[in-house]
């Protein structure tokens, strides 16, 4: 069979055709592909960076109500949540005698009365005894200034009459002083004997009145029941006077100063509360966080300024998100935190310029938990590319990622 030079020349353009339709392939398997990438956009507006944290509400002003005397106090008949008046009666109490006077201790404190009245009448005798030496002695030292003046005494003697004189005076004061203290004690003795004489046992009943008008937070003690001095009996506070307490590091409070601006959230209804920083304690304390590290924090106290209708629904100790506003710059050049790496000193990202990767180093001046504010040549609208893998290379072919 014989095989025509046109036969042959079309078997081998197809040979090369499909040789070269291979090569193609191997080309088009081997070429880079574009790598898919996350982006974002720089942008020029308000730049804001704040410090979050959780917070607690507390009332301003919380009034333990304690016993003032030991004593048996009445069952409460108030519950957590009512509501009452200032000066109303919120318990009744019973002062509480000294231990019973038998006959024995009767007897002993009338003894004890008379060897006080006989104490009082001894510092009576030392008085009139210290009143007749102080009066011979003035009068020992008028006939010894009279001898003197007629030259019969020296006047050294005078100076021993006057010293006596002194000294006699002295003497008297203190018998004095013995006496009135001798009184004092004595009364005192009788003033106890009275309060147990016959008909003085009865017991006065003691009111206990509420200092402000509010309501009850907390009952420490319902029933009735001897208590000491000083035992709480119950708290008391107005729920509508609440404030809110953030603990921040000593790092983040140095930044904060009393009049900044914040925002409550998630506090358990939809608008979020405006608020104020009113203080910040000046001393801070140690706490240790939940990966056991120890922290030095600082408490910050806040005042809510939106209308007290909008936060009706919150009590003391209920939870809220913070976020305290520490700085605020206007017409900032903004890129998205993700999109920043260290690069040496410095900080850099990959704008996408003509569909290809270009690495920008920046100067970051602020950032928050989602932009930066830097300074770079970087115009607003351009976009960068969003946590830019490892592998990347400047100059790189990339494309925006599909979404699915």
């Amino acid at each position: 069979m014989t095989i025509s030079k046109k036969q042959l020349w079309t078997g081998g353009g197809l040979l090369l055709a499909v040789l070269l339709l291979a090569v193609l392939l191997l080309v088009w398997a081997f070429w880079p592909q574009a790598t898919e990438v996350e982006l974002g956009t720089v942008a020029r507006g308000t730049f804001e960076r704040a410090v979050q944290e959780d917070g607690k509400t507390r009332l301003r002003e919380r009034y333990v109500v304690s016993t003032p005397l030991t004593g048996r106090v009445q069952r409460l008949t108030l519950k957590q949540g009512d509501a009452v008046a200032r000066d109303a009666v919120l318990a009744t109490l019973w002062p509480i005698m000294p231990g019973l006077l038998d006959e024995r201790t009767r007897r002993e404190q009338d003894e004890r009365i008379g060897a006080m009245e006989a104490a009082v009448r001894r510092a009576g005798t030392n008085v009139e005894r210290a009143k007749a030496a102080l009066d011979q002695a003035v009068a020992d030292l008028k006939r010894s200034e009279t001898l003197a003046q007629q030259g019969f005494v020296s006047p050294t003697q005078n100076e021993t009459g006057r010293l006596t004189v002194r000294l006699r005076q002295k003497e008297l004061d203190s018998a004095q002083l013995e006496e009135h203290a001798s009184k004092h004690e004595l009364e005192q003795a009788r003033i106890a004997i009275r309060t147990f004489s016959a008909g003085g046992t009865a017991q006065r009943s003691w009111a206990i009145k509420s200092p402000i008008a509010g309501k009850v937070l907390k009952i420490n003690q319902q029933s009735e029941g001897l208590v000491q001095a000083g035992s709480p009996l119950l708290e008391l506070g107005d729920p509508a006077d609440l404030e809110v307490v953030v603990d921040l590091l000593t790092e983040d409070a140095a930044q904060v100063k009393p009049g900044t601006t914040a925002t409550l959230a998630n506090w358990g209804g939809q608008p979020l509360l405006q608020a104020r920083v009113r203080l910040v304690e000046p001393a801070a304390y140690t706490k240790v966080s939940a990966l056991g590290v120890e922290e030095q924090r600082v408490n910050v106290v806040l005042d809510i300024l939106s209308p007290p209708e909008q936060w009706s629904a919150l009590g003391d100790g209920y939870k809220t998100d913070v976020r305290i506003v520490v700085q605020t710059v206007g017409d900032a050049l903004k890129v998205p935190v993700s999109a920043l790496f260290p690069s040496g000193a410095r900080a850099a990202l990959y704008a996408v310029e003509g569909g290809r990767a270009r690495l920008h180093e920046v100067e970051i001046i602020s950032r928050n938990g989602s932009e930066a504010m830097v300074k770079g040549e970087l115009a607003p609208g351009t976009e960068v590319i969003l946590f830019p893998p490892s592998s990347l290379k400047d100059g790189e072919r990339v494309k925006k990622l599909a979404r699915g």
